[in-house]
């Protein structure tokens, strides 16, 4: 028997691997079984060398747990090892310098590993003895036995056994017991190991019998051994990729599209990304593509590999180019994987390019559920925005598709206001924006539809892209205001006649919570509606954006603002507006000329008062008192109109109709309105 001390140059390697790989001490069972493929792979191309003659048929790797013996084992019938092999694989570990090792590594166990070649040491990481067994493919060689308790002392003998390949057997700790429970392993194995090139073997078939299920004769093999991203794409069917989908995400609805990755040069890379249906809320969920080593997992943790509006995406990637062993800061700073997420761009953009160019139809099908990769990635991706310009679609309330260029000449002749901009109506909601949108299309204009979740975003990239461009919501304002051809018509309106109606309306205006109102006064036409509620456009979008993204939080606070435009021009409002001033003129006209001289005091003060002095204690009181009384007499006045106005039926008729064209109408407010209407009729 040979026993000897494993050559590292810590004092003792073991305390390092438990302590700081434990967070990640589930890939243990990666590092064996991958070990154990490239066993078996290694004989196949010795064989295909003619460097060994044997028989190869029925390689594989097979993994079984022993819950009373409390032992892992995992064993392929691969190369195997020589005593001599065992001592320069297994006993000499090669790295030095213990503190740098341990201050630069010491967060990253996969960067340890990798770095150092330690994946077998992974073992001890939820062992307390490891044993090796090993027979070498190569004639005349004696199978060997190599155990270890966990300190750097180890034995070696000759042993009998008569299998080439090599068992390794972890007796596992008390405290990773969990590594005993058959679910577990066969949790980690799918994980890890579900497309490696070898069949991995994990227990027995089962069958349903006697209201039971047993085992049966068939090994249980538990990995795809030729997954369909590493064939050819003129080898597979529509159905393949279908079901190869189904496979990495059962009871999901079939992918929108789909695209091969395969290229050799300037690096090797496989894959495919599927273009999922996102059904509600957008989220870039970070574990939709899984990232593998020649069919190894070992990450769906992908930041820097995939551009990040690619996250949206399913699939894999498979690339030799990247090391087994990736650590985060390796994915950001390598610059092969920068390669890499360039080229997934530019095979993304062409793939959609492709699409939009030999199936518009079914490209414009698929439009509403493809935009939100399109536009994020626009939002995110320049060189990504530059070529999806050529095939990002607008669509309008009526349905229709339109490139970019294609709608510019669509709406060009129409919708170019006076100063020569174009402007792009939109409505967000087609239904509820209904009144709007049939004013704009009355007047010939085209409102596109902007309802996705990135639109609020996606419209200012593209006001920033279009020369000369500004896109409004139809409801943002009148329609003559959003498109203005003309010299607007002035409100024939004194400052006392536009005070006295301001209050006749406003105070009719029921409590909207969380919204403000302003009221304007319009010369619109006769046919237009007597009174139309938009919204500041500028604040609008300030709020949509804000319930998206951190940092706007203070518009997300504000309350909504409305304009509620009175249109003069209206016959029902002219009736309103005579009657009104008429029945109120003899009682408002003594208040206002209060107002007006008590204000005219405060002036004559204040203009008193020479350059660079300043109001006397006296001023300031007197002041300060006709300012009360300047209060308490437009209180006066504002109660004396809404006391009138509340009597008038028509006016709070035509200000709910508004509210309720804008869904603002509600509860109690809504009842009112309906009682009030049957005793009109």
């Amino acid at each position: 028997m040979q026993k000897g001390n494993i050559g590292v140059t810590t004092e003792n390697i073991f305390p390092v691997i438990k302590k700081f790989l434990y967070s990640d001490h589930e890939i243990f069972l990666r590092e064996l079984v991958s070990n154990a493929v490239d066993a078996t792979q290694k004989l196949r191309t010795l064989a295909n060398c003619g460097e060994y003659n044997g028989n190869i048929d029925g390689l594989k790797v097979a993994v079984k747990v022993d819950k009373d013996a409390k032992t892992l084992t995992v064993t392929d019938n691969g190369i195997g090892m020589t005593a001599e092999d065992v001592d320069k694989y297994i006993n000499q570990i090669a790295f030095s310098g213990a503190e740098e090792f341990l201050n630069k590594y010491k967060e990253n166990a996969n960067a340890i590993i990798g770095h150092f070649g330690l994946g077998f040491y992974s073992a001890f990481m939820v062992s307390k003895k490891v044993e090796i067994r090993s027979l070498s493919y190569k004639e005349g060689a004696k199978p060997v036995l190599w155990s270890c308790d966990g300190s750097p002392e180890y034995s070696m003998e000759e042993i009998e056994k008569a299998e080439r390949g090599t068992e390794i057997t972890l007796y596992i700790d008390d405290e990773d017991a969990e590594f005993l429970e058959q679910a577990r392993i066969e949790s980690l194995l799918k994980k890890y190991c579900r497309f490696l090139p070898v069949p991995v073997v994990f227990g027995k078939e089962q069958e349903w019998k006697d209201g039971k299920y047993v085992d049966t004769d068939k090994d249980k093999v538990i990995n795809n051994t030729a997954p369909i991203w590493m064939k050819k794409p003129a080898e597979l069917k529509d159905e393949d990729y279908i079901h190869f989908y189904h496979e990495l995400y059962p009871g999901q609805d079939d992918p929108l599209f789909w695209i091969h990755l395969n290229v050799d040069l300037p690096f090797t890379l496989t894959g495919i990304l599927f273009f999922p249906k996102i059904k509600n809320n957008f989220e870039v969920n970070k574990n939709r593509i899984q990232l593998y080593c020649n069919q190894v997992f070992v990450t769906d943790t992908v930041e820097g590999v995939v551009p990040d509006f690619l996250m949206l995406l399913q699939g894999v990637i498979d690339s030799p180019d990247i090391p087994l062993n990736v650590s985060r800061s390796y994915l950001q700073s390598d610059s092969s994987v920068k390669k890499i997420a360039t080229y997934i761009t530019k095979k993304v953009s062409s793939r959609l390019e492709d699409i939009f160019k030999n199936t518009r139809s079914d490209f414009e099908e698929k439009w509403d559920d493809i935009k939100i990769f399109i536009e994020y990635g626009m939002l995110t991706d320049e060189k990504f925005c530059e070529a999806a310009m050529k095939f990002a679609l607008l669509k309008d309330t009526e349905g229709k598709h339109y490139t970019f260029d294609e709608y510019k000449t669509l709406i060009q002749p129409e919708q170019t206001d006076k100063e020569g901009n174009l402007i792009y109506l939109y409505a967000t909601d087609k239904v509820g924006q209904y009144n709007y949108v049939k004013t704009a299309a009355d007047k010939g204009y085209n409102v596109l539809l902007m309802d996705g979740q990135l639109d609020s975003h996606f419209i200012q990239l593209l006001e920033g892209k279009f020369e000369k461009s500004h896109f409004t919501r139809v409801d943002g304002d009148v329609i003559e205001n959003l498109i203005q051809k003309e010299t607007k018509k002035d409100v024939n309106l004194s400052a006392q006649e536009r005070g006295t109606l301001t209050s006749v309306f406003s105070t009719q205006i029921p409590k909207v919570e969380g919204s403000n109102f302003i009221v304007s006064f319009e010369a619109l036409s006769e046919s237009d509606r007597p009174i139309i509620i938009t919204q500041n456009e500028y604040m609008r979008r300030m709020k949509e954006m804000a319930a998206m993204q951190s940092g706007m939080s203070f518009y997300g606070e504000l309350p909504d603002s409305y304009n509620l435009i009175v249109n003069v021009e209206h016959p029902l409002i002219a009736k309103i507006k005579e009657i009104a001033l008429k029945d109120l003129s003899a009682d408002v006209q003594p208040i206002d000329d209060e107002i007006i001289a008590k204000n005219g005091e405060i002036e004559g003060i204040r203009n008193s008062v020479k350059e660079n002095e300043q109001l006397s204690d006296e001023q300031h009181k007197e002041i300060d008192n006709l300012e009360a009384q300047v209060k308490a007499d437009r209180e006066k006045l504002e109660k004396l109109i809404s006391d009138y106005a509340s009597k008038q039926p028509l006016v709070g008729q035509l200000i709910d109709l508004a509210l309720l064209s804008n869904g603002l109408l509600r509860g109690e407010d809504l009842s009112k309105f309906i009682s009030r209407s049957i005793s009109l009729l």
